[in-house]
């Protein structure tokens, strides 16, 4: 049986396993662990969230889902999502399960949302460089060098 959790908890402690702030996150797991109700769905979600911990952590292992995670490819991170959605819809699976997958699915959403809120580096220059280009009071390196070679005077 699923509990309520409190979400804003449970998004924090994703984001700050995402970047590796990991005595930040153990603290946000302790304070989910004091507010849980002792269930089995429960159970499975915190068995998540502290293999998430202990596999971000330690990153040496090559078979751990998170070390292979690329966290910003979004579509992925919706596909996993999807994936772990169905896990917690099988009527076959034992709460202990669905809660644990329920988990993964929430992490892959908060995931996604952060993949959005941060493009990739390879994009983030070129949208800088154009919006400098196209504002005519902004001082570039580009304007002050033609300025200089033709001359003009700098304010």
């Amino acid at each position: 049986m699923r509990m309520p959790l409190p979400q804003a908890i449970v998004t924090r402690y994703f984001q700050l396993l995402a970047k590796r702030q990991f005595t930040e996150s153990e603290r946000e797991l302790e304070r989910l662990k004091q507010k849980m109700h002792k269930t089995e769905w429960n159970r499975g979600y915190y068995r998540a969230l502290y293999g998430m911990y202990l596999s971000r952590r330690s990153n040496a292992d090559n078979f751990a889902f998170f070390s292979d995670l690329d966290l910003s490819d979004r579509t992925k991170l919706h596909s996993y999502r999807r994936e772990f959605l169905e896990h917690t819809r099988n009527g076959l699976h034992a709460d202990f399960d669905r809660g644990y997958f329920s988990a993964w699915a929430d992490c892959m959403r908060v995931l996604a949302r952060l993949a959005g809120l941060n493009p990739s580096n390879d994009e983030a220059p070129e949208k800088k460089l154009s919006t400098l280009k196209t504002d005519k009071n902004q001082v570039t390196i580009e304007n002050y060098v033609l300025k200089k070679k033709s001359g003009k005077k700098r304010l």
